[in-house]
């Protein structure tokens, strides 16, 4: 026992248990620091940057895509509106082969009477001073405009 002692105290011992217990340390860190990269592989790295390429190279066309699609809902927004107003036309094109809407419609917009009536057309004058009154400026010739300065500036005048 004493020789193993001895030698649990000599310099080689103690140089050789150092050099394991540095070995042990320093294999401790290179797997921690390997633990640690080993996260994002190369294959990792790879695969992001695939799927990052694929995103751009889709967004454009997926943008095209999203606003065809909204062209083409316009578009048969569009055509349902004109058809429905070629379908009033027609309506109103079948009324007026009628000739009794027809003659309703002369008597009314062109003030047309048949012969032996008597046509009357009866003009309020309050409805005639009011629709003058509301015309605005814009509404009215420009003639009219400069004929109401003239007169404006001669009533002043007085």
């Amino acid at each position: 026992m004493a020789v193993k002692d001895r030698d649990r105290f000599s310099t080689a011992t103690r140089i050789k248990l150092l050099g394991e217990q540095t070995a042990a340390r320093v294999y401790r860190s290179q797997t921690k620091r390997q633990a640690r990269r080993s996260r994002l592989t190369g294959r990792a790295a790879l695969l992001a940057l695939v799927l990052c390429t694929l995103i751009v190279a889709l967004a454009y066309p997926m943008r095209q895509y999203v606003s065809q699609r909204a062209e083409v809902a316009d578009l048969q927004r569009e055509k349902q509106q004109a058809s429905e107003r070629v379908q009033q036309l027609r309506d109103l094109k079948a009324r007026w082969q009628d000739d009794a809407y027809a003659e309703q419609q002369i008597r009314q917009r062109l003030h047309y009477v048949l012969p032996g009536e008597t046509g009357y057309i009866v003009i309020d004058p309050d409805a005639a001073r009011q629709s003058r009154a509301r015309l605005g400026a814009t509404d009215r010739p420009w003639y009219a405009n400069v004929w109401d300065g003239v007169d404006s500036s001669d009533a002043s005048g007085q």
